[in-house]
């Protein structure tokens, strides 16, 4: 078996954990695969070292994230489009999203024997086209979210649902999650927390002048675009999981709908997911 380790280099808690990993496989005649940004770090291990994530995902039969959940968010999308499963070890704080704590990692081996749990996931395919016809397209895991930029005033988004406008929003923003990302940002925001196996599009107001705004749950065959309009000197932007951010005009047209794929994550566990909720919401609080 090919085991690709993901280590987030800027922890240096998860550099250690993934020497640990790393050595606990290669002891049971597992292969090792790795970015070959990290060859320094890995040094004296037998591990083989690809490129880009493109190749590392293309190359494994399971992915190991170390790191936070963002880590797992940033290689997520590299594993659902080379159809791999996925399992996160947490030296994060929170961890919704990983499945083994640091001092647990022997539970890994079970990946090995075929022992844990397949959780489908489901993605969001965010699309943005432009008055020139050109489109991007971006991947997220937890949520698109369109928002005023820095210090800007509130504006105005017109959602609609299979071409059909559902309603203008006056708000800071509006943010479109995945069952996974339900219990982020969107959380935050007022909204539902929503069993992460589902299928459904959650939207959820940021801060809308109004006593009427609500989170409005759509099923996962919905298309829903988006268009907003904004006062002159302001700005919006489009933030795809946290991580990449685009400024949107009031020409451009955003589209929100299910991905194709969904993402495979691995579970070790038999755990009851609304305990861990719990859990992890009551450490967030210490």
């Amino acid at each position: 078996m090919k085991i690709a380790v993901l280590v987030n280099t800027d922890k240096p808690k998860a550099i250690q954990c993934s020497k640990n990993i790393t050595r606990m496989f290669l002891e049971i005649n597992t292969e090792i695969l790795m970015l070959c940004e990290n060859k320094n770090l890995f040094k004296g291990l037998d591990i083989t070292f690809y490129n880009s994530l493109i190749e590392l995902f293309e190359n494994c039969d399971i992915a190991v994230t170390v790191g936070g959940d963002g880590t797992i968010i940033h290689n997520a999308k590299y594993a659902t489009i080379a159809d791999k499963p996925l399992i996160g070890v947490n030296v994060g704080r929170l961890g919704f999203a990983a499945d083994v704590e640091p001092d647990n990692i022997e539970e890994l081996k079970r990946l090995v024997t075929g022992d844990y749990i397949i959780q489908n996931r489901m993605l969001l395919d965010v699309t943005v086209k432009h008055l020139s016809g050109k489109e991007d397209r971006y991947i997220a895991v937890n949520d698109a979210v369109v928002a005023r930029g820095q210090l800007s005033r509130i504006i105005d988004i017109t959602v609609s649902h299979n071409n059909s406008k559902i309603s203008t929003y006056h708000a800071d923003g509006v943010l479109f999650s995945t069952p996974t990302g339900s219990t982020a940002y969107s959380l935050s925001a007022g909204g539902p927390v929503i069993y992460p196996e589902m299928e459904c599009i959650l939207l959820t107001p940021v801060c809308p002048h109004s006593l009427m705004s609500r989170s409005v749950l759509f099923d996962s065959e919905a298309v829903l675009s988006i268009k907003v309009n904004y006062p002159e000197n302001a700005s919006v932007i489009l933030s795809i999981d946290g991580e990449i951010n685009v400024d949107i005009l009031d020409t451009d047209v955003i589209t929100v709908k299910k991905y194709p794929k969904s993402l495979k994550l691995l579970s070790v566990h038999n755990c009851n997911f609304y305990q861990l909720l719990n859990e992890k919401l009551k450490e967030r609080e210490s």
